[in-house]
């Protein structure tokens, strides 16, 4: 494998669909701990600060359907704020078990690029104050770093206010 790999890195369909659209990205991987798949433990077993690693969640909204959702890993959702961003009335998030049907992403490896489809997204604002920010490769234990604008462009989402 070419490119910006590390360790042993096997090459995520996230990484495939950034390189083919020529954005920058790094990869880092941790230990996956079956017990604690939460985003606060994945950037603390690769060193990276909480506010730049990103958790991605998925809802649903009462009109127009599913939505996804990108926030620092620390951080709670405020639906009221996403169901504004969003333009729906009300918005709630969706059950773990119906995560692999909807996205094509089990729970701890969701990343808001390469969904099975292109769901609106919204990626918390002050992630525009970042240099960088990491997200799930799609698979658990694989992260993807890039500028937060190329993740916004990438998935032609909205930086909103999430939180």
């Amino acid at each position: 494998m070419k490119g910006k790999k590390t360790e042993e890195t096997v090459k995520t369909n996230v990484m495939r669909l950034l390189e083919a659209a020529g954005i920058h990205f790094e990869t880092g991987t941790y230990e996956v701990d079956e017990n604690d798949l939460s985003g606060s433990h994945a950037a603390d077993l690769m060193g990276v600060d909480h506010d730049q690693m990103y958790k991605t969640l998925v809802l649903k909204g009462e009109k127009k359907g599913y939505l996804v959702c990108c926030l620092p890993v620390d951080e709670e959702l405020d639906l009221k704020k996403v169901a504004r961003a969003a333009g729906e009335k009300k918005v709630e998030m969706i059950h773990v078990k119906d995560m692999l049907s909807i996205t094509g992403y089990i729970r701890g490896g969701c990343s808001p690029i390469g969904m099975k489809k292109k769901f609106p997204t919204y990626i918390e604002e002050t992630a525009q104050l970042l240099e960088t920010v990491t997200v799930s490769a799609g698979q658990r234990g694989v992260q993807v770093t890039l500028s937060p604008e190329d993740l916004r462009a990438y998935t032609e989402g909205v930086f909103a206010p999430l939180i």
